[in-house]
């Protein structure tokens, strides 16, 4: 409950100060001395990088510059718990000796700090399964996307069904469909890549609750995502809350 109180309080004046069109709570990576606490901001074009903060008590934020390749690249190599504390370096020598060699720059060994390793795994959890229902956006002719005025919400009987809802980042899969399999597809709401075609096959676990009034979708993948829909309304949205870390043993325990 303080939590949420002191959310209520600060994301509203987080819109203000950085001017954001929207913030969505985006989760909680647990550490093992603290929690980090993430807000994204948004602009007029959702298609937009993201402005992406940090919080350890939900009242102070502190801006994420955006993550880059170098960033990525080591955050893949460094294993283990989050420690909760921004300022952390990660020696990856003692992580992962090869990956150290491969990286190493002028003599000096690569070291990761975890507010760097934190940026890395937002950006991955929010590529990977950060996901929207199928409509809920619209691209315009000039490649912006907006949210859909016109949208009222899945069906049940379309919201039961993964291909209904989309990866809310760049296509990937969608550039290699042929033309034929291109034809039924909506140009303006059909330009993300759906949950369908994820591999492996399974990542996803799809449940009914309340009687079949939401429906909710958990990553297998990224244990700790879950997202949620209403059916027939325009209420839908996902939050991590977890250690930040993948589930490379998945493909095993399918």
């Amino acid at each position: 409950p303080e939590r949420r109180a002191a959310l209520g309080v600060s994301l509203p004046l987080l819109q203000r100060d950085y001017r954001f069109d929207q913030v969505w709570f985006w989760g909680c990576i647990q550490g093992v001395r603290g929690a980090y606490y993430i807000a994204e901001g948004l602009g007029p074009d959702r298609a937009a990088p993201r402005s992406r903060l940090y919080s350890l008590n939900c009242l102070d934020w502190s801006l994420l510059t955006p993550a880059t390749k170098e960033m990525l690249a080591l955050a893949e190599h460094v294993k283990g718990r989050f420690q909760g504390d921004p300022s952390f370096e990660y020696s990856l020598a003692e992580i992962n000796t090869e990956a150290a060699a491969r990286l190493t720059v002028s003599g000096k060994e690569p070291v990761m700090k975890e507010e760097a390793r934190l940026i890395a795994t937002i950006e991955q959890i929010d590529r990977a399964v950060g996901i929207v229902p199928r409509g809920a956006f619209v691209k315009t002719p000039l490649g912006s996307v907006h949210e859909n005025r016109h949208f009222e919400g899945l069906s049940l009987v379309e919201a039961k069904k993964l291909s209904s809802y989309f990866h809310f980042t760049d296509p990937v899969n969608l550039k290699n469909k042929t033309l034929l399999e291109k034809a039924d597809l909506d140009p303006s709401t059909d330009f993300l890549d759906s949950l369908e075609h994820d591999i492996p096959r399974g990542s996803w676990s799809i449940q009914l609750e309340k009687g079949g009034a939401v429906v909710v979708l958990r990553s297998l993948l990224w244990l700790g995502l879950t997202f949620y829909h209403v059916p027939m309304t325009k209420q839908f949205g996902y939050v991590y809350f977890g250690t930040g870390e993948k589930n490379l043993d998945l493909p095993f325990m399918l």
